[in-house]
C-alpha cells in the first residue's frame, strides 16, 4: 500500500539553510563541467567521435559538457534492443514497475538541490523555476507510479450470466520519446517514465540544447532497478535520428514536446504506414501555445498585474504556458498596462545562478536571435513600454518586453515568440475579450481576472484552452492538480499528470469466457 499522492514541496529559499545547499551545488556542478556523457543502449556505454556540446546559455563560453550523438545505425541498434526488451518487460509485474519510479523519485529527493543546480547551468533557470522544475520531475514518477496501481487491474465492465467477461489494459511497444529543453528534467522525465511504467520500451532522444539532465535520468533509473533496454539514451539530431525512429515500422509511439512546426511534422510522418508496419501510431504530441490573460472591468488590478508579470517572464517566457498576451477591459486597461510596466521594469535579468535573480537568459543564439528579430515586428505594430533590447555579450539575455495597443491580428499577439515578450489590446466588453482570446491558432492555457461571478462561468463555458485559470496566471500547473493539455494546434490534448494519461500509452484488451 503506497502513501496517497501530494505534490512535492517547492524549496524555500529564503532559509539561509537552503541557500547555502543549492550554493554548494552550484559549485559541485561547476566541477563537472566539460565531462563526456555516452548514448546507454541495452545498459552498454557507447561513446561516439561526434559529440553534441551542451553550454551555459547564461556564459556561453562554459561548457556544461559534451554527449555522445547518435547516428542511424545506432538508432537501429537502439530500437531492436528495446524491441526485443519489450518481450518480456510488457510482462513483468505493474507494482514492480511502479516500485522502480517510486525508488527513483526517492534518489532524487535525496539529492534535490544537485539536480536543480543542475537545471540552472544546463537550462539558464533562475533558482525558483529549477527547484520547481525538479520538484514536478520527482511528481510526475510519484503520480505515474501510482495511476499504474490503479489501472493494472483494468476497469470493470458487465458480464452475462453465462459468461465472465473483463478490460484490461495491455503496453504498446517501442515508443520514442522526444523531449524539450525548457521542462529539461520534468517533462523530459515525465514523458519517459510513463511509458515505462505502463510495460512499454524507450528510445529517449533528448533536446540537443540539454541533454546531459536526460543522462542523469537514466542513472537514476538505473539505481533505482530499472533493467538494461528498457530504457535506451539516443541523443542525436532530430533530421537524422528523430527523422529514421518517427519513420521506423517498429515504432508504436511517439510522444513529443516542442514546438508546432516540429510537432505537426512528426504527426504527419507517423500517420505515414511503412512497409511492414502492422500498426497504426499513436502520436502523443504537445505543441505550444499563445497563451491569453483576460482583465475584467471588475478585477483586482495588482493581483493581475502580477500574474501577467510572472506568467510572462518566469523564465523568460520560455514556457508553452506562458502569458504572451493580455486583453483588457478598455476601462481598466491603462491603468492595468501603467502597472505592469512599472512591475516588468523592476524585473532583474542576470546569471540564474544568483539567488535573487528574477529572469535569466535566453537557451540559445537561435533563440535570442528570432525573439529580437520579433522585438523589431513589434516596434512597428504597437508602442513598445519596456524593455526591447538584448545582450550577448556573455549569454544570451534579452529584457522583458511589453508592447502595447497592438491589434487582435497582429503577428505579435498570433505568432508563439517563446520569449520574454508580452503584448496588450483592449476589448469594449467581456464578450469582445474572450472573442479576442479565443482568436488564435492554439488553446493550451488562459486566465481571467475577475470578481464577476457570470463572468467567470461564462469563460468556463467558452475560453477555449485545456488550462483554465481564474484570479491568477496562466503557468504553474502541477501534476495530479492541473492535468495539463490543449486544444486545437497546441497538440493532442494528452492531459500530462492526470489520470487518464497513461492510457495513451496502453491499450484496451477485453476478454469473454462462456460460463
Amino acid at each position: 500500500m503506497v502513501t496517497p499522492y501530494k505534490h512535492e514541496p517547492f524549496t524555500d529559499f529564503t532559509i539561509e539553510e537552503n541557500r547555502k545547499a543549492l550554493e554548494a551545488e552550484l559549485k559541485k556542478a561547476e566541477e563537472n563541467f566539460g565531462k563526456e556523457y555516452p548514448l546507454i543502449i541495452g545498459g552498454e556505454r557507447i561513446t561516439t567521435e561526434e559529440k553534441i556540446v551542451s553550454y551555459n546559455p547564461a556564459n556561453k563560453s562554459e561548457v556544461i559538457g559534451y554527449v555522445s550523438k547518435a547516428n542511424q545505425e545506432l538508432a537501429e541498434k537502439a530500437m531492436k534492443v528495446a524491441d526485443e526488451t519489450f518481450e518480456w518487460w510488457r510482462k513483468t509485474n505493474p507494482e514492480m514497475r511502479a516500485d522502480i519510479l517510486f525508488r527513483a523519485a526517492a534518489i532524487v529527493r535525496r539529492r534535490k538541490h544537485e539536480f536543480t543546480a543542475h537545471l540552472v547551468k544546463e537550462g539558464g533557470k533562475p533558482w525558483k523555476e529549477a527547484d520547481a522544475d525538479t520538484a514536478e520531475a520527482i511528481d510526475f514518477m510519484e503520480y505515474y507510479g501510482r495511476q499504474m496501481l490503479d489501472m493494472k487491474n483494468g476497469v470493470e465492465v458487465n458480464s452475462r450470466e453465462i459468461e465472465n467477461n473483463r478490460l484490461h489494459y495491455i503496453p504498446l511497444g517501442v515508443g520514442i520519446t522526444i523531449s524539450p529543453w525548457n521542462f529539461l528534467f520534468a517533462i523530459m522525465a515525465g514523458t519517459t517514465v510513463a511509458p515505462m511504467v505502463a510495460g512499454n520500451t524507450v528510445l529517449l532522444k533528448p533536446a540537443s540544447a540539454t541533454p546531459i539532465i536526460a543522462y542523469k535520468l537514466m542513472e537514476v533509473l538505473e539505481e533505482a532497478g530499472m533493467p538494461a533496454g528498457v530504457v535506451n539514451f539516443v541523443p542525436g539530431s532530430g533530421s537524422e535520428v528523430g527523422d529514421y525512429l518517427v519513420d521506423h515500422p517498429r515504432t508504436r509511439f511517439i510522444n513529443f514536446t516542442g514546438s508546432r512546426e516540429v510537432g505537426t511534422r512528426i504527426y504527419e510522418r507517423a500517420a505515414v504506414v511503412q512497409p511492414g508496419q502492422k500498426w497504426l501510431k499513436r502520436s502523443i504530441i504537445e505543441m505550444g501555445g499563445k497563451d491569453t490573460i483576460v482583465v475584467d472591468d471588475n478585477s483586482d488590478l495588482e493581483l493581475a498585474a502580477d500574474a501577467i508579470t510572472y506568467s510572462a517572464f518566469g523564465f523568460s517566457g520560455q514556457k508553452c504556458s506562458a502569458c504572451s498576451r493580455v486583453v483588457a477591459h478598455q476601462d481598466i486597461y491603462d491603468d492595468l498596462l501603467a502597472r505592469v510596466v512599472e512591475k516588468t521594469k523592476e524585473v532583474n535579468v542576470q546569471d540564474p545562478s544568483r539567488h535573487d535573480t528574477y529572469m535569466g537568459p535566453v537557451i540559445d543564439e537561435g533563440a535570442y536571435n528570432k525573439i529580437l528579430d520579433y522585438i523589431e515586428v513589434g516596434k512597428q505594430e504597437g508602442k513598445l513600454m519596456a524593455g526591447g533590447t538584448g545582450d550577448n555579450s556573455q549569454g544570451w539575455f534579452i529584457q522583458p518586453t511589453v508592447f502595447a495597443d497592438l491589434a487582435p491580428e497582429s503577428r505579435i499577439m498570433q505568432e508563439e515568440i517563446f520569449g520574454p515578450v508580452v503584448g496588450f489590446t483592449k476589448a469594449k466588453d467581456f464578450d469582445e475579450a474572450i472573442e479576442i482570446a479565443n482568436n488564435t491558432e492554439y488553446g493550451l492555457t488562459g486566465a481571467v481576472i475577475t470578481n464577476n461571478r457570470a463572468h467567470i462561468e461564462q469563460a468556463r463555458e467558452d475560453f477555449h484552452v485545456g488550462n483554465l485559470y481564474f484570479n491568477r496566471g496562466c503557468t504553474a500547473a502541477i501534476v495530479g492538480y492541473h492535468p495539463f493539455g490543449g486544444f486545437n494546434m497546441s497538440g493532442t490534448d494528452s492531459k500530462a499528470g492526470g489520470p487518464d494519461y497513461l492510457s495513451h500509452l496502453m491499450q484496451p484488451k477485453t476478454t469473454s469466457e462462456m460460463l
